[in-house]
C-alpha cells in the first residue's frame, strides 16, 4: 500500500484520551453520513471498548474518525470509518484505514464490514473481498444491504 502523508492542516490523534472527545460531534458526523440510530453515550462506550481509535480534527472540529475492535493479537475489525462529507475525496479515509491497519502488525485476521456502496473505495486501497465471512442479520435492512440473495 502506498504511503499516505497526513495533511498538515489537520490534527491527527491516534489513541487519544477519550475524555477529550465531544461525543455529540461524533454523533452529528454519523448523522451526516446517514448512519442513523445511534446515541452519543453508546458511541462513547463502543469507542472505549475499542483497541485502537483515531480522530482527525480541523481546528476543534472532528472531521473524521475510525476505530478497531480486536482481541489484541489474533482478530481485529476496523469499524466506524467515517469522514465528514465536506472533507471526502481528500485522502482522509485512506489515511484512517492505513493508520489503524498499521497498528495491527502480526494479526492473523483483519477485516471490516463496508458501508453499502463503499466496496470500490476499499478495493482501491488493497482490501480483498472475503469468501468465508458470514453475518447474523439484525433486521431486514441489514439482510437487504449486507447479505447475498438466496
Amino acid at each position: 500500500m502506498a504511503t499516505i502523508t497526513p495533511n498538515t492542516a489537520y490534527q491527527y490523534k491516534l489513541n487519544i484520551d477519550l475524555n477529550e472527545v465531544d461525543w455529540q460531534s461524533v454523533l452529528n458526523l454519523f448523522k451526516a453520513v446517514a448512519w442513523k440510530h445511534r446515541k452519543a453515550d453508546e458511541i462513547e462506550g463502543a469507542f472505549r471498548n475499542s483497541t485502537n481509535t483515531i480522530f482527525i480534527y480541523d481546528h476543534d472540529n472532528i472531521i473524521a474518525f475510525g476505530r478497531v475492535v480486536g482481541d489484541g493479537r489474533y482478530y481485529a475489525m476496523l469499524a466506524d470509518i467515517v469522514v465528514d462529507p465536506d472533507y471526502q475525496g481528500k485522502g482522509l479515509g485512506k489515511y484512517l484505514v492505513k493508520a489503524l491497519n498499521d497498528q495491527l502488525l502480526d494479526y492473523h485476521f483483519v477485516n471490516l464490514t463496508a458501508a453499502p456502496g463503499a466496496d470500490r473505495f476499499y478495493k482501491s486501497i488493497g482490501w480483498k473481498k472475503q469468501t468465508t465471512s458470514y453475518i447474523w442479520p439484525q433486521g431486514p435492512k441489514q439482510l437487504r444491504q449486507h447479505c447475498e440473495a438466496e
